[in-house]
């Protein structure tokens, strides 16, 4: 059984619709130079899609790893503007799945998530699997039952080892970009009911292995009360990772 402690903690950059190529990469120059503990936690930085080549560019020979912030399941076809797991290749390692914006605007359903999920463990990528809950559905005490439709959803269509693979960033949708962020007990309590999930789902194993994430207006101001709780394994970090200096303050405080 793995404990907690062996879970190497991964903070990763969500851009969303922001910097172009030039300006990403200067962004990306910029975290990179930080004096980051890469030793102890993973750092993944995810542009959009059409700066991928510049960042992996700008940096190259470093331990800053690239995502993508969105990917479609099939390999190829008649989809257009919709970027496949092959096309990604040299340019990610990681890619998210199933970003409350995506389910939201774009109308992205548990199915899609898991069709998304599987392309991208076929194509050898890491996938950022994003579930949480609306603001109506906390204040209804629906959080538990939303978190469990969402994450069987996609977890149910892997095996324990592909589970164990993942990451998973529980974002309460009412705190992205709000500036309302979970307080530190709501977060535990909501990853903890993630790993319960799972644990029923894919065994105790692929529970104790799989590495979650909260994602949700994290800040250098609350980031070390939030990643320093038992069972936070890092962040997805939003407009704070839009500056190198914020976006490492959040990776420090997830140093174990």
């Amino acid at each position: 059984m793995t404990s907690p402690q062996a879970r190497r903690p991964v903070v990763a950059a969500n851009w969303k619709m922001n910097t172009g190529p030039d300006d990403g990469a200067a962004l990306a120059r910029a975290v990179a130079a930080e004096s980051l503990p890469f030793a102890q936690v993973d750092v993944v930085l995810c542009p959009p899609a059409t700066g991928l080549a510049a960042v992996v560019a700008a940096v190259q020979g470093t331990p800053v790893a690239v995502g993508a912030q969105h990917v479609f399941w099939e390999e190829s076809g008649a989809y257009t503007g919709e970027i496949s797991v092959p096309m990604l290749e040299g340019l990610a390692t990681y890619a998210v799945a199933g970003h409350s914006e995506r389910r939201q605007l774009f109308g992205e359903t548990d199915l899609d998530v898991q069709r998304k999920t599987l392309a991208i463990l076929s194509g050898g990528l890491t996938p950022i699997v994003a579930v949480g809950e609306s603001l109506d559905q906390r204040d209804a005490g629906e959080t538990l039952g939303v978190l469990r439709s969402q994450v069987t959803r996609v977890f149910e269509a892997l095996t324990p080892a592909e589970t164990a693979a993942c990451v998973i960033a529980y974002e309460p949708v009412w705190a992205i970009g709000t500036g309302r962020n979970a307080t530190p007990e709501q977060a535990q309590e909501a990853i903890g009911w993630i790993r319960d999930i799972v644990a029923a789902v894919q065994g105790l194993q692929a529970a104790e292995l799989v590495r979650i994430q909260y994602g949700g207006s994290v800040s250098p101001e609350n980031c070390q009360e939030l990643l320093c709780r038992d069972g936070i394994d890092g962040a997805l970090v939003g407009g704070a990772s839009l500056d190198a200096g914020k976006f490492a303050a959040i990776v420090q405080a997830a140093a174990p």
